[in-house]
């Protein structure tokens, strides 16, 4: 029992740190083009990237989690 609090406390990180990112990227992001309008396609690209990585780390890390469920 132990072994599976453990791994949902895990699940619960791999979950929250993504959202951390996606907030704090977002925010960043929003604030450069309110002070920069025309940069937009730079900052667009930037942030999709950034958040593409933090996706792909989320979905890693939960798949590895999965995996560790399985008796």
């Amino acid at each position: 029992m132990g072994r599976n609090i453990a791994l949902i406390i895990i699940f619960a990180f791999c979950i929250l740190g993504p959202c951390a990112v996606f907030a704090a990227g977002i925010y960043a992001s929003i604030n450069a083009l309110g002070r920069n309008p025309s940069a937009a396609p730079k900052i667009f690209t930037a942030m999709v990237i950034g958040l593409v990585f933090a996706q792909t780390l989320a979905i890693i890390a939960m798949l590895i989690v999965f995996q560790l469920f399985v008796p």
